[in-house]
Protein backbone atom coordinates (compact mmCIF):
# COMPACT_ATOMS: atom_id res chain seq x y z
CA UNK A 1 0.00 0.00 0.00
CA UNK A 2 2.83 2.40 0.86
CA UNK A 3 4.36 1.68 -2.55
CA UNK A 4 1.13 2.61 -4.35
CA UNK A 5 0.84 5.86 -2.39
CA UNK A 6 4.48 6.68 -3.14
CA UNK A 7 3.93 6.05 -6.87
CA UNK A 8 0.80 8.22 -6.92
CA UNK A 9 2.63 11.05 -5.11
CA UNK A 10 5.54 10.75 -7.54
CA UNK A 11 3.27 10.83 -10.62
CA UNK A 12 1.27 13.80 -9.32
CA UNK A 13 4.47 15.64 -8.40
CA UNK A 14 5.97 14.98 -11.84
CA UNK A 15 2.78 16.25 -13.50
CA UNK A 16 2.81 19.42 -11.43
CA UNK A 17 6.49 19.98 -12.23
CA UNK A 18 5.82 19.55 -15.95
CA UNK A 19 2.94 22.06 -15.89
CA UNK A 20 5.10 24.63 -14.09
CA UNK A 21 8.35 24.06 -15.99
CA UNK A 22 7.30 23.19 -19.56
CA UNK A 23 8.60 25.90 -21.90
CA UNK A 24 6.09 28.08 -23.74
CA UNK A 25 6.56 28.24 -27.50
CA UNK A 26 6.05 31.84 -28.59
CA UNK A 27 5.52 30.79 -32.21
CA UNK A 28 2.59 28.61 -31.17
CA UNK A 29 0.83 31.01 -28.81
CA UNK A 30 1.66 34.47 -30.19
CA UNK A 31 -1.20 34.77 -32.66
CA UNK A 32 -4.58 36.42 -33.00
CA UNK A 33 -7.78 34.40 -33.00
CA UNK A 34 -8.39 34.55 -36.74
CA UNK A 35 -11.98 35.68 -36.12
CA UNK A 36 -13.40 38.44 -38.32
CA UNK A 37 -16.63 39.29 -36.46
CA UNK A 38 -16.87 41.74 -33.59
CA UNK A 39 -18.16 40.68 -30.19
CA UNK A 40 -17.51 38.14 -27.45
CA UNK A 41 -16.79 34.53 -28.35
CA UNK A 42 -16.57 31.75 -25.78
CA UNK A 43 -15.03 28.41 -26.71
CA UNK A 44 -14.00 25.42 -24.61
CA UNK A 45 -10.87 26.55 -22.83
CA UNK A 46 -10.90 30.11 -24.08
CA UNK A 47 -12.53 33.44 -24.74
CA UNK A 48 -12.10 36.14 -27.38
CA UNK A 49 -13.27 39.74 -27.26
CA UNK A 50 -13.13 41.84 -30.47
CA UNK A 51 -14.26 45.45 -30.63
CA UNK A 52 -14.01 48.33 -33.04
CA UNK A 53 -12.21 51.33 -31.60
CA UNK A 54 -12.75 54.91 -32.69
CA UNK A 55 -10.24 55.89 -35.36
CA UNK A 56 -6.85 56.60 -33.81
CA UNK A 57 -7.70 55.30 -30.33
CA UNK A 58 -6.79 51.63 -30.74
CA UNK A 59 -3.08 52.08 -29.99
CA UNK A 60 -3.89 53.86 -26.72
CA UNK A 61 -6.32 51.07 -25.80
CA UNK A 62 -3.68 48.43 -26.53
CA UNK A 63 -1.17 50.32 -24.40
CA UNK A 64 -3.62 50.59 -21.47
CA UNK A 65 -4.45 46.88 -21.67
CA UNK A 66 -0.78 45.90 -21.78
CA UNK A 67 -0.10 47.98 -18.65
CA UNK A 68 -3.01 46.29 -16.85
CA UNK A 69 -1.80 42.85 -17.95
CA UNK A 70 1.74 43.50 -16.77
CA UNK A 71 0.39 44.52 -13.36
CA UNK A 72 -1.54 41.25 -13.03
CA UNK A 73 0.02 38.77 -10.57
CA UNK A 74 1.86 35.79 -12.10
CA UNK A 75 1.70 37.36 -15.58
CA UNK A 76 4.64 37.96 -17.90
CA UNK A 77 5.25 38.79 -21.53
CA UNK A 78 5.78 35.76 -23.77
CA UNK A 79 6.23 37.51 -27.13
CA UNK A 80 5.62 40.75 -28.99
CA UNK A 81 5.22 44.31 -27.80
CA UNK A 82 2.81 47.21 -27.89
CA UNK A 83 4.99 48.78 -30.60
CA UNK A 84 4.48 45.63 -32.72
CA UNK A 85 0.70 45.94 -32.32
CA UNK A 86 0.51 42.47 -30.77
CA UNK A 87 1.69 41.17 -27.41
CA UNK A 88 1.10 37.79 -25.76
CA UNK A 89 1.11 37.25 -22.00
CA UNK A 90 1.32 34.07 -19.93
CA UNK A 91 -0.70 34.10 -16.71
CA UNK A 92 -0.19 31.16 -14.34
CA UNK A 93 -2.73 29.91 -11.82
CA UNK A 94 -1.73 30.45 -8.21
CA UNK A 95 -1.61 26.90 -6.87
CA UNK A 96 -0.84 24.55 -9.76
CA UNK A 97 0.81 27.05 -12.10
CA UNK A 98 -1.33 26.21 -15.14
CA UNK A 99 -0.45 28.62 -17.96
CA UNK A 100 -3.10 30.61 -19.82
CA UNK A 101 -2.12 32.66 -22.87
CA UNK A 102 -3.70 36.01 -23.68
CA UNK A 103 -2.86 37.79 -26.92
CA UNK A 104 -3.70 41.47 -27.24
CA UNK A 105 -3.68 42.70 -30.83
CA UNK A 106 -4.65 45.72 -32.83
CA UNK A 107 -5.83 44.97 -36.35
CA UNK A 108 -6.61 48.30 -38.00
CA UNK A 109 -9.21 49.83 -35.67
CA UNK A 110 -10.17 46.46 -34.12
CA UNK A 111 -8.80 45.63 -30.69
CA UNK A 112 -8.75 41.92 -29.82
CA UNK A 113 -8.11 40.01 -26.61
CA UNK A 114 -7.71 36.29 -27.31
CA UNK A 115 -7.32 34.18 -24.13
CA UNK A 116 -6.94 30.39 -23.97
CA UNK A 117 -5.63 27.58 -21.83
CA UNK A 118 -2.78 25.22 -22.60
CA UNK A 119 -3.65 22.15 -20.55
CA UNK A 120 -7.07 20.57 -20.21
CA UNK A 121 -10.39 21.17 -21.93
CA UNK A 122 -12.17 23.69 -19.71
CA UNK A 123 -10.87 26.81 -18.04
CA UNK A 124 -14.00 27.14 -15.86
CA UNK A 125 -14.50 30.70 -17.15
CA UNK A 126 -11.15 31.97 -15.89
CA UNK A 127 -10.04 33.43 -19.24
CA UNK A 128 -13.34 35.26 -19.80
CA UNK A 129 -13.19 36.70 -16.28
CA UNK A 130 -9.59 37.85 -16.84
CA UNK A 131 -10.41 39.51 -20.19
CA UNK A 132 -13.38 41.32 -18.68
CA UNK A 133 -11.36 42.42 -15.64
CA UNK A 134 -8.56 43.75 -17.87
CA UNK A 135 -11.05 45.67 -20.03
CA UNK A 136 -12.65 47.19 -16.92
CA UNK A 137 -9.30 48.11 -15.35
CA UNK A 138 -8.20 49.76 -18.61
CA UNK A 139 -11.46 51.74 -18.78
CA UNK A 140 -12.53 49.99 -21.99
CA UNK A 141 -15.86 48.51 -20.92
CA UNK A 142 -18.89 49.45 -22.95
Amino acid sequence: MKMIIAIVVLVVGAGMAYVRLAPSDGARWHRASGLADLGDFAAPGGFTHRRAMAAGTGAAGLEKLAAVAQATPRTQVLAGSVADGMITFVTRSKFFGFPDYTTLSLQGDVLELHARLRFGKSDLGVNQARVQAWLQAAGLTQ
